[in-house]
């Protein structure tokens, strides 16, 4: 399979490899040691599975990141990149819900169900009970697990949570945003309530802590207290940053106070947070033993948003959409353990790859990651050899709005391109449907936020249900070959077919008054009880329409009591209004 570099871009404005000078009272600070700057010197150490990292970010766009951008620095993520591996040729997915569940299952979201939205706060819905998680298996291959940050892969019953989904222990947000000192989280403007959850109680005492240092103090202590040589660790880190609400201390957001785009300003200011973050979790990593049998993945969860500071330039849309903007994501890999370091990979590797990867690098045989849709990437990565992933299905989703311009004739009879779906097969990449809002938006820098650069690259068309581009030659997606190639349509579309076939039944239930915060002492929390848990199991075996109108009778008969408890908890509803506005 051909593939090429996003040559002029990719390695534009790379920064210095040395650490900058660190300020010994920042609140997010470790004790500095010269031995420990020092990347691509030690020698690798494997007496057992290595210990595995897995660092996601939210929202981060593809240039945002300082080996991609001009305006925003990151030295400590460029030089474990510089050191290790970049993948220019990574994909995710375009929303937080999907990429996250394809991580923790190997699997794209039409095998789980998950192929629309997000999993909302007040939905009862959660990744597939049946899906045998990644940390699941590391736990089977002798590994203890962490995770610490943002789960949202649902909560509406405790099984859900997780530490009941592979992980040892918890600590962060299980719904899709919250404020970063205060840790409420809204789902509208009138259901509010606080969301921060260690272990599966609720982490009154760490509210006021900025969440980018909450979360890395965890990780360092879990490093601190864990022996490296008794037992493999596997931590994933899931950043709340750089999602909404732009928020950060001001010693980060001081180094931009010369870009004039506010929203940009706020939002290089975290992306600062988290590559101190990073270091800080570097440094640890080596003081306490991990490094030379380490594994650091560094991964984006979707494209950036504009309309927040985010930015994708060159590449053609945003997070939300299947345009590249949205789904091809920042990523690499750093570990002494790779054969072949110090360069940039054009390798075909989507979220979906690390769950075999990761199994195999952890020991785990072939049988642990049957029927999955990842593929193990670790030589393509480590050797430089060629990817065994050919395509990806980036989704179908035949829920979501229908392009009117759209018909099966237009799909040749075998495809209704009314449907929104992409799919990337060699060097060509099909979108059909409404892939999301498609220009290309510059840097924001200039001051008048957004009307001032928004306009620049707007792009106008005919109506159109499908396109084809070549990916290889063309990764900003602005030479449409859909008239010229009808063949490359024809075949892209009869893989939409097969995939199709396998995907199940979507599972995007109604929303449960049950989960109004308000109920359970202002805070999210599973709402289902123990007793409803027989009743729930019965209707995972049910189809979508089963499933949704049996929940429904079910929440009739809470109607009543709902009404008594609404009244009871109206203090607590004006109180969260208050607090609402606020934010």
């Amino acid at each position: 399979m051909a593939t090429t570099a996003l040559t002029g871009f990719s390695m534009m404005s790379l920064l210095s490899l040395g650490y900058l000078a660190w300020d010994p009272s920042s609140p997010n600070q470790v004790e500095t040691d010269p031995g420990v700057d020092t990347f691509g010197d030690d020698s690798p150490s494997a007496p057992q599975p290595p210990h595995i990292i897995f660092i996601m970010t939210d929202d981060q766009g593809f240039n945002d990141i300082g080996y991609h951008s001009s305006d925003i620095k990151t030295p400590t993520l460029d030089k474990l990149a510089a050191y290790g591996v970049k993948l220019e040729n990574y994909y995710i997915q375009p929303i937080c819900t999907p990429s996250r569940s394809q991580f923790m299952t190997g699997r794209y979201q039409i095998h789980t169900g998950l192929q629309h939205s997000i999993i909302r706060p007040r939905q009862p819905n959660c990744l597939p009970l049946d899906q045998v998680t990644l940390p699941q298996r590391l736990q089977e291959l002798g590994y203890a697990t962490h995770m610490v940050g943002k789960w949202h892969l649902g909560f509406y019953k405790k099984e859900c949570l997780p530490t009941r989904r592979g992980f040892d222990t918890y600590l962060g947000s299980l719904t899709g945003s919250v404020n970063y000192y205060t840790y409420t989280s809204c789902d509208g403007p009138d259901l509010c309530g606080y969301d921060l959850h260690e272990g599966e109680t609720v982490a009154w005492r760490h509210k006021g802590k900025y969440s980018t240092h909450l979360y890395t103090r965890r990780v360092r202590k879990i490093l601190a207290t864990h022996d490296p040589k008794s037992q493999p660790l596997f931590i994933f880190l899931s950043f709340q940053a750089v999602h909404t609400p732009l928020q950060s201390p001001k010693e980060y957001i001081d180094p931009y106070r010369e870009l004039g785009n506010v929203a940009r300003r706020k939002y290089a200011g975290m992306v600062g947070a988290v590559d101190e973050a990073v270091r800080n979790i570097t440094y640890a990593l080596r003081k306490y033993g991990y490094y030379k049998n380490s594994v650091i993945i560094f991964s984006t969860d979707n494209g950036g948003q504009p309309l927040s500071g985010g930015n994708n330039w060159p590449l053609r849309g945003r997070k939300g959409t299947y345009w590249e903007g949205g789904i091809r994501g920042l990523g690499f890999v750093h570990s002494p353990l790779l054969r072949k370091r110090r360069r940039v990979s054009n390798a075909l590797v989507h979220i979906t790859d690390w769950y075999p990867t990761l199994v195999a690098l952890a020991g785990g045989n072939s049988s642990m990651t049957e029927g999955l849709d990842g593929f193990d990437v670790w030589e393509a990565i480590s050797e430089d050899k060629e990817s065994p992933r050919f395509e990806i299905l980036h989704n179908i989703d035949p829920l979501y709005n229908h392009a009117r311009s759209g018909s099966l004739q237009e799909g040749y009879g075998i495809w209704n391109t009314a449907i929104q779906a992409s799919i990337r097969v060699g060097d060509w990449k099909l979108l059909t449907g409404d892939p999301g809002y498609g220009d290309w938006i510059p840097p924001q820098v200039l001051p008048g936020f957004p009307s001032t650069w928004w306009n620049l690259e707007r792009h106008f068309e005919p109506k159109k249900s499908k396109w084809l581009f070549n990916i290889a030659t063309d990764p900003f997606e602005r030479r449409d070959y859909a008239d010229e190639r009808p063949d490359i349509v024809y075949e892209l579309m009869a893989r939409l077919v097969y995939y199709n076939r396998t995907a199940v039944p979507v599972r995007f239930p109604s929303e449960d008054p049950r989960a109004d915060p308000s109920l359970s002492g202002g805070v999210w929390l599973p709402w289902v009880e123990e007793d409803d848990e027989e009743d729930e199991d019965d209707d995972d075996d049910d189809d979508e329409g089963e499933w949704e109108s049996n929940h429904n009778t079910e929440q009739s008969d809470w109607r009543k009591r709902l009404k008594l408890a609404q009244s009871m908890s109206l203090l607590k509803s004006l109180q969260s209004k208050i607090l609402s506005n606020w934010i």
